[in-house]
């Protein structure tokens, strides 16, 4: 008898227990210990690139794109254009962080790119897709988004809709900074305007690139009939009095991405002028030369 047998043998008449190999795994996988998930791979940053087929490829027609900072109105100027009669505005989808990735060691990456596509034509695929699904629903032509996080994204979603239209919200870059830092005090105010600064930064790059519509919150409050007017000159769509009408629809406004005030506003169906701007002393100085380019100073 070998030492592992009488030591089971002498474990199972003291304790009942006994030492026993674990199995190796089978090939029909029973019993087969999984194996830990691996991370997903790290891929390349993706190249933007028009559709391989433009004709097939794209199912929407013209999207508009709203460009705008966090905390600069873009929640009411969407509930605005999506009271009109041919312009479906959805709450903030954060479309682009939707990704592809080629499952490690498979064919599939092969496969797709002898037909030509390699993961950023899928995901634009899927992003044209998943926007379409929500037009559909919607009964209307055309749809709007105007998620904040696109503002980083513009030269992917210029590449992935060569029609897309793009609109551009500007409000006081210090009336910015200050909303968002009382809306996440554990940010300092420097903090708040550096960050809000990348926006603008990256709204005047797309502009220059892409062009496009450019209003203000600040004119948007003052007189909204005007600045809609003027915007729906600018996508082609008739001018509709029902846009001020906008608290008659409040689906997605909480998802709209405001907070507390912004929605009380929201709710209220009725536009409200800013509060006043910042003094002069009071912009933070990271944010003076945007404020200058943008003519508030």
């Amino acid at each position: 008898m070998s030492i592992l047998r009488k030591l089971n043998s002498k474990l199972a008449d003291t304790t009942g227990f006994q030492v026993r190999r674990v199995p190796a795994p089978k090939a029909d996988g029973l019993n087969a210990v999984p194996k830990p998930r691996q991370p997903r791979p790290a891929r390349p940053p993706a190249a933007p690139r028009h559709p391989v087929d433009p004709e097939f490829d794209r199912l929407l027609d013209r999207p508009v794109f709203v460009l705008a900072p966090v905390r600069s109105g873009s929640t009411l100027l969407r509930m605005m254009l999506g009271a009109h009669s041919e312009l479906h505005a959805s709450h903030e989808l954060h479309l682009t962080g939707l990704e592809v990735y080629f499952k490690s060691g498979s064919p599939t990456e092969r496969s797709f790119e002898a037909l030509g596509l390699g993961y950023e034509d899928l995901e634009g695929l899927l992003w044209d897709r998943a926007l379409h699904r929500e037009l559909v629903k919607s009964g209307k032509p055309f749809i709007v988004e105007k998620t904040p996080g696109n503002t980083f994204q513009w030269q992917r979603i210029a590449e992935t809709w060569p029609d897309a239209r793009f609109v551009f919200l500007r409000r006081h870059p210090a009336a910015v900074a200050r909303s968002w830092h009382e809306a996440v005090p554990d940010r300092t105010r420097e903090e708040a305007a550096a960050r809000v600064l990348q926006y603008m930064v990256a709204m005047e790059e797309a502009h220059a690139k892409l062009g496009g519509h450019i209003l203000t919150y600040e004119d948007l409050t003052a007189d909204p009939a005007t600045e809609l007017r003027a915007l729906c000159d600018f996508l082609d769509l008739e001018w509709q009095p029902g846009m001020l009408e906008y608290g008659s629809s409040l689906e997605g406004a909480v998802l709209g991405g405001g907070f507390g005030d912004w929605n009380d506003k929201i709710r209220s169906g009725k536009v409200q002028p800013d509060r006043p701007a910042p003094a002069a002393g009071e912009i933070p100085e990271v944010l003076r030369e945007m404020c200058r380019t943008w003519g508030y100073l």
